[in-house]
């Protein structure tokens, strides 16, 4: 793979400006340029160095680019097409970066780019949106499927697999239609049961709001996706609907068999419905590379005082061991330690354990 390849990214937000800042890091030699409606996004990754060239709006110079990355909202993606067609070289391969395949797929083949596209699902993002929260690590051992139209050649292929691979990511080739499928389960399904089960308490909560104030570990984990973008989630629910609907009419079916097995109190089925979503769900973090990665984390017993916990950053910091992220547990509901730490490295657990015990702190 050579390395003074160009690239152009039409929008520059988390998505966009996260694969950006992992070719600079891993490409020194690319040339990169970016448009976005958010002038301030191109002009801050222009002083960054992350890019080289912020255009003012997509023009002729897209036409040096061997990969041009659509990191828009995706109902935008597909409106693009038409002029970027008369932009690109034919040698220019063009990809998005968008959750739902079929429409931009349906689009390229429309505006006869079925040759030059292959679609881009990074399975990586964060509640936090936007060109200032995004990181070179964001695609660390995320899945990054691929979705090539059938025109697309088997070289072309292989070389863009191995362009995301050097980024870090996990490159996994699905056709469109699987693709949308397989997300509305494991993805888009799972933000629209937490944005309504977070809709449920609101309404369900009183006027002083005590279900609010102590909202604990289990509601908070299992509704944090809730917090994301309702513009992306409205699209994505509007361009991959029937499959959603598809999965909820499955999904409400569940609910009511269960329902049934509370209301008639069946002890034996009902420890056989906990332990075998347990099950299942413990063999995601033991899945090499899976989307779920197993959580390499320990918690520790801290004063509330000032300074305490820079006390633990600096003395892990002194013995070599990266952190990974490092946050105050405010309820403490089915959790040990106020202080969680979490790592990269399997291998750094043991070795801060030691560390932090030997020093007097209380390690779980």
């Amino acid at each position: 793979m050579k390395s003074d390849f160009t690239c152009g990214f039409i929008g520059l937000g988390l998505i966009g400006g996260s694969i950006a800042r992992a070719l600079r890091e891993y490409h020194p030699a690319c040339r990169l340029m970016a448009f976005d409606k958010n002038h301030r996004a191109v002009l801050a990754a222009l002083a960054d160095g992350v890019i080289d060239l912020a255009l003012p709006a997509p023009d002729q110079r897209l036409s040096e680019c061997d990969y041009l990355f659509l990191c828009a909202p995706v109902s935008e993606n597909g409106r693009q097409l038409a002029e970027l067609k008369k932009l690109l070289s034919p040698h220019t391969l063009l990809t998005d970066v968008g959750s739902v395949k079929t429409s931009i797929h349906r689009q390229v083949q429309k505006a006869g780019l079925s040759r030059q596209f292959i679609g881009g699902h990074p399975m990586a993002g964060s509640e936090r949106t936007g060109y200032i929260n995004s990181r070179a690590l964001l695609l660390q051992n995320a899945y990054y499927i691929l979705t090539p139209e059938q025109e697309v050649s088997p070289r072309t292929l292989s070389e863009f697999r191995d362009l995301v691979a050097s980024l870090g990511a996990i490159p996994l080739v699905l056709s469109w239609e699987e693709h949308d499928f397989v997300t509305a389960a494991i993805s888009h399904l799972p933000h629209v049961i937490a944005s309504s089960l977070v809709n449920l308490i609101r309404e369900a909560d009183g006027e002083d709001g005590t279900m609010r104030m102590i909202a604990a570990g289990g509601f908070k984990d299992i509704t944090r996706i809730a917090s994301s973008s309702p513009v992306m989630w409205q699209q994505i629910c509007l361009t991959n609907g029937k499959n959603i609907s598809r999965l909820l009419a499955d999904y409400i079916c569940a609910l009511q068999r269960i329902r049934d097995e509370i209301d008639q109190a069946r002890p034996d089925t009902l420890y056989r419905f906990f332990e075998k979503a347990r099950d299942y769900r413990d063999s995601f973090s033991d899945a090499p590379g899976g989307p779920i990665s197993k959580s390499f984390s320990l918690r520790i017993e801290i004063a509330d005082e000032p300074g305490a916990l820079a006390a633990i950053a600096t003395l892990l910091a002194l013995q070599q061991i990266s952190i990974k992220n490092i946050g105050i547990t405010h309820n403490r509901e089915q959790e040990d330690g106020v202080l969680k730490v979490e790592f990269y490295q399997k291998e750094s657990i043991e070795k801060a354990r030691e560390i932090l015990r030997a020093k007097g702190y209380v390690v779980y």
